[in-house]
């Protein structure tokens, strides 16, 4: 049996049973119910041989069973839907069948090549460590987050803590605090020393979070931050759900002088002229920015439902949750961690 996959590249039919597939959609089973994708593939395999078993979507409850015959499938099918599996916990699965999507090239992204890590851009100062944050530590932050109100955007909700991000100005209101950062992020804190082991300061300051829900199909329009409210170091935790981020490098001068000037550069870049570099955010990873990548690429999030990750078809998740933390320009800034004295291993893929 293959390794799973990043996401499906199977759909759910759209009515009744009457077409038939090699490929069940199993709801109910998976590692976030405490069922890896081997034990799953061992009690299927008992109808036939199992090809592959692939998560559904980001949720980690609904799995795609693979069989090398479509007479495997219908067997499972009918002794296992809606009834108890004892072989699997008791839990009552739900299946149907799964067919391969076929889908134009017009309904995802350009076919650039999309990096998995972050050697692969060549672009200084950009880091992304995988699963930096486990299963069950994303679960609890997301359930922190939804027990806070959300602020609704046009097309988003976003919270926000130590400082208020104001859209309209594209800066945070210095004189509001909101307060300190909150307890729930600690586990996410305290991680923040593996980013010792690269150039990055051993002494990461940090007193304002953005966290962002995005609907699927919904992205981020191309953007730096923004220079003259917050400094030279921007980390972001994918939760919930996968997609691409797009950078763009515009040839429009030096950054380094409006870096240590904190000017700022406009977000709404009409240029053609620039350079463009992909990569395949997964769930749980984290992103840092520093110097080039900071200052000088614009990162950008398309507005899809579908990503094509390489020759991967990669469906968005129902959401996904971003937790962006960042260090004010703000002179009463109080909020620091110490990544030098704070850690925690976490497997890393740069």
């Amino acid at each position: 049996m293959g390794p799973p996959l990043p996401s499906s590249r199977f759909t759910r039919p759209k009515g009744g049973k009457s077409q038939s597939s090699p490929n069940l959609y199993v709801a109910n089973c998976g590692p976030a119910v405490g069922l890896s994708y081997d034990t799953i593939a061992s009690v299927f395999g008992s109808f036939g041989e199992v090809k592959a078993v692939n998560p559904a979507d980001g949720s980690g409850v609904r799995v795609i069973v693979s069989f090398a015959e479509e007479g495997s499938a219908r067997n499972a099918l009918e002794s296992l839907h809606a009834r108890p599996c004892l072989q699997l916990g008791g839990r009552f699965l739900h299946i149907q069948y799964s067919f391969l999507q076929t889908l134009s090239l017009g309904q995802v992204n350009d076919p650039l090549p999309v990096a998995l890590t972050a050697s692969e851009l060549n672009i200084s100062g950009l880091y992304l460590l995988h699963d930096f944050v486990s299963l069950e530590e994303e679960r609890e932050l997301i359930a922190a987050v939804d027990e806070m109100p959300w602020n609704n955007l046009s097309k988003r909700r976003v919270q926000h803590y130590g400082y208020e991000f104001c859209y309209e100005t594209r800066n945070i209101n210095a004189k509001k605090k909101l307060g300190e950062l909150p307890s729930f992020i600690c586990p996410v804190l305290k991680k923040l020393s593996m980013f010792a082991k690269l150039d990055i300061p051993a002494h990461i300051v940090l007193d304002q979070l953005t966290v962002n829900e995005y609907p699927l199909g919904v992205g981020l329009s191309p953007h730096i931050d923004t220079h003259s409210a917050f400094e030279g170091l921007i980390l972001s935790l994918s939760l919930a759900g996968p997609c691409i981020m797009e950078f763009r490098r515009y040839v429009d001068g030096d950054w380094h002088s409006k870096a240590s000037l904190g000017s700022d550069v406009e977000d709404n870049k009409t240029d053609s002229n620039f350079v463009r570099r992909v990569i395949h955010l997964p769930p749980r990873s984290m992103l840092l920015l520093s110097g080039e990548a900071r200052y000088a690429w614009h990162h950008y999030i398309p507005h899809h439902k579908i990503d094509m990750v390489n020759d991967e078809v990669i469906r968005r998740g129902a959401r996904r949750v971003s937790f962006t933390f960042r260090k004010s320009r703000c002179a009463c800034a109080d909020v620091s961690y110490n990544c030098s004295t704070v850690g925690a291993d976490v497997p890393a893929q740069m």
